[in-house]
């Protein structure tokens, strides 16, 4: 009796075992949980919602990332705005890449709050914020979707590829708000 119960014990042990090696290989390699921290993304993520990150995601204009902040400790939330090769320039609120105009869909609804003749993003180009024509191979330059409050590629600059944690693909939290992110 005291063999069988050995015996079913190290059964059960062993398949814990074998499901904790299986989350801990897949967080670190193809997923992992992270939270929102401030206001930077609203409207569309807002502080404290929990999201899944992929970790083997190819990296694409506008895709939302979580990346190793430049300039603190934290991890930050942001849109992908250029990526290497990109030239930049916000005009008129309005968005050109490489010179041809871009719909920022995502950001529609937040503009049309704007009162008359303000806008969401001052003009700004590549050049003038950086010292760079395009944005260098390795880089990428990030902007939040809140840009009035947004400490974004503006301030700190182009991100490192090696820095992005993962691409923001779900949210989990809040309930209500449970889905896939676009």
């Amino acid at each position: 009796m005291d063999n069988k119960f050995i015996s079913e014990l190290l059964s059960w042990l062993k398949a814990l075992l074998i499901a904790v090696v299986i989350v801990l290989v897949c967080r670190h390699f193809l997923f992992t949980p992270s939270i929102v921290k401030g206001e930077s993304m609203m409207p569309n993520l807002q502080d404290g919602d929990r999201i899944i990150l992929s970790k083997i995601s190819e990296i694409e204009r506008f895709d939302e990332i979580a990346f190793e902040a430049p300039d603190s400790e934290d991890n930050y939330v942001k849109r992908v705005i250029g990526i290497p090769g990109d030239s930049i320039e916000m005009k008129n609120d309005h968005l050109f890449i490489n010179g041809k105009e871009y719909k920022e869909d995502y950001l529609t609804a937040y503009k049309e709050t704007l009162p008359e003749g303000e806008s969401l993003t001052n003009d700004f180009t590549l050049y003038n914020l950086t010292g760079e024509e395009t944005v260098p191979d390795g880089k990428f330059f990030v902007l939040g979707d809140n840009r009035r409050v947004s400490k974004d590629s503006r301030s700190f600059g182009f991100i490192d590829e090696e820095s992005i944690i993962g691409d923001v693909k779900m949210r989990i939290w809040p309930l209500d708000s449970i889905g896939w992110i676009n």
